[in-house]
């Protein structure tokens, strides 16, 4: 066989994988947070979930992603194991997608379609439409791989030794485990099929031997859900497990039916097919389909085998748990779909955390209790701890392919993860006051208590009404968050004035005073921070 044939054929593997990378990276960029959304509010029940999986698969091309996003949803919490089972069937089926998109033979259209996408990224100013362009250059890009390695698979025809050896494949169980081991390392069946589909089209490979390869790809494509959820929780585990059981299973009664029927099987598959390249298409649809058919109502004993083979619960991280992050960081499944997502989780944790901090060193100003001192210095370390934690992380996936939507709300997230930390700081300063009283026995008046109490609680309420804002992208609180801003402005500023007054009477010292008249201002300038955590939904829509 010649160089130049060997070289045409790598070439035209790489624009493939090229292509294929690019439309499936670049659909995530456009639509990966509307389909993330999807995926949370549809995938109630099992069926939904499936008929969202196909759906899902089929637009972003990529059954190894979508599963890789619901391995992410489920180490994040967002969707149990059950809701995943139906998600990964569906991904199953829409992943079939590609191979009957490549066996239509449209690379006579790849340079028109590779034109337009270039004049349109090259033109246009639009970032949204210029990744739409992405999607198709990556088409393009992709069929014209397909038309150069469909040119060297012909010149094969013509090598003596590459027909033998391709003749010469004959043990389904070799054509399995070729299957599997080719998906294991390009990491995509779809890709691997669409191979499969250019050799049968240039009589290279038999149609028999092509039903094999492609049971061999299903199991390969578990390869990537099963790596991504290593670093995961073992909930992300049962997940991948869910998918690799369902492709095992469905490949062993696969078998068995074509052991006992495999002439018939394939004169059905041929009689719906125009050619040899729509036989494998349709063959890799059917099956999957199948598979699908005869697993749903077993989707529960799947989900009881893969709990079975990954025992046991993660240890639970508590949301006051200190110096650990629990919703990102290393031990959680990285997908840039969820990415952000995870993170407001965590800062949803962290402002919980620092609210309950003030609360706590404002019963401390007044109780003197020197285990609340210590304890709000103890959270208040483990907030500078998240502080740090979370904007590397921010810092780290900034890096990455977020989708559009995503990466519009990076700046706000870096902005409110800065104003939970000064609140954190307000309780600290708190407790500094509360300790000043303890050692020196400064007293503060009962009325002075009360106003003090009564700001406070206006500014918990703001503060759970901005988290409340923040954390489910929800506008309904902002008429409230403006009022309620409003009023401990007005609050600060009379108790202000009736400070004033006790000095004057004499009914405070002027050490008080001035404690007073910092824990006011302090309390004030929280709600200016909790507000800022309310309109950073609006500013991350407005970007």
């Amino acid at each position: 066989m010649s160089a130049s044939i060997i070289l045409s054929m790598a070439g035209g593997l790489g624009l493939f994988l090229f292509g294929m990378r690019v439309m499936s990276d670049s659909i995530e960029k456009v639509a990966g947070a509307k389909l993330r959304r999807i995926l949370e509010i549809f995938t109630t029940n099992r069926f939904s979930g499936m008929i969202v999986g196909i759906v899902f698969t089929g637009i972003i091309q990529s059954s190894s992603a979508c599963t890789a996003m619901v391995v992410s949803f489920v180490n994040a919490g967002l969707m149990n194991l059950y809701q995943a089972a139906g998600v990964i069937f569906g991904a199953n089926i829409g992943t079939t997608v590609t191979s009957q998109l490549v066996s239509f033979n449209l690379s006579a259209y790849a340079p028109i379609i590779l034109l337009v996408g270039v004049l349109v990224a090259m033109f246009c100013k639009k970032d949204k439409i210029k990744k739409f362009a992405d999607i198709i250059i990556g088409f393009g890009v992709l069929f014209l791989g397909l038309s150069t390695m469909s040119s060297s698979m012909a010149g094969m025809k013509e090598v003596p030794e590459v027909v033998n050896l391709m003749g010469s494949l004959k043990t389904p169980f070799v054509a399995t485990l070729m299957g599997l081991v080719l998906t294991t390392i390009i990491q995509s069946s779809s890709v691997t099929v669409s191979i499969v589909l250019l050799l049968a089209n240039q009589d290279l490979l038999s149609l028999r031997i092509s039903l094999y390869i492609i049971l061999g790809c299903n199991i390969g494509a578990c390869t990537t859900a099963l790596l991504a959820s290593m670093a995961g929780k073992k909930d992300a585990k049962r997940a991948a497990l869910i998918h690799f059981w369902f492709n095992v299973i469905g490949t062993a009664l696969l078998y068995v039916i074509l052991f006992v029927l495999e002439e018939p099987v394939m004169k059905l598959i041929w009689a719906i097919s125009a050619d040899k390249g729509r036989f494998v298409a349709n063959a890799h649809t059917i099956i999957k389909i199948f598979q699908v058919i005869v697993l749903f109502p077993f989707s529960n004993a799947i989900v009881r085998l893969s709990c079975l083979c990954v025992p046991g619960e993660d240890k639970k991280v508590n949301y006051r748990e200190s110096y650990q992050l629990k919703y990102i960081g290393d031990k959680v499944v990285f997908n840039p779909a969820t990415a952000v997502v995870e993170v407001i989780k965590e800062l949803d944790r962290m402002a919980s955390l620092a609210s309950e901090n003030l609360t706590r060193a404002m019963n401390a100003l007044v109780t003197l209790d020197e285990e609340d001192i210590a304890e709000v210095y103890e959270v208040e370390k483990n907030i500078n701890f998240l502080n740090h934690a979370i904007t590397d992380y921010l810092v780290k996936i900034n890096q990455t392919t977020l989708p559009i939507e995503d990466l519009k709300s990076i700046g706000a997230l870096f902005h409110v993860v800065n104003d939970i930390e000064r609140i954190g700081d307000h309780a600290e300063n708190v407790a500094d006051a509360a300790r000043q009283r303890r050692e020196t026995g400064v007293t503060i008046s009962k009325e002075a208590q009360k106003e003090l109490g009564d700001l406070l609680e206006m500014v918990t309420r703001l503060i759970r009404y901005s988290i409340d804002m923040f954390a489910r992208s929800d506008e309904s609180h902002m008429k409230d968050v403006i009022a309620l801003e409003d009023q401990v402005d007005v609050k600060e500023k009379e108790m202000q004035r009736s400070h004033v007054q006790r000095l004057t009477r004499g009914e405070c010292s002027p050490e008080a005073g001035m404690m007073f008249s910092d824990i006011a201002s302090g309390l004030e300038r929280v709600a200016d921070h909790a507000t800022n955590i309310a309109f950073a939904v609006i500013t991350a829509e407005d970007e």
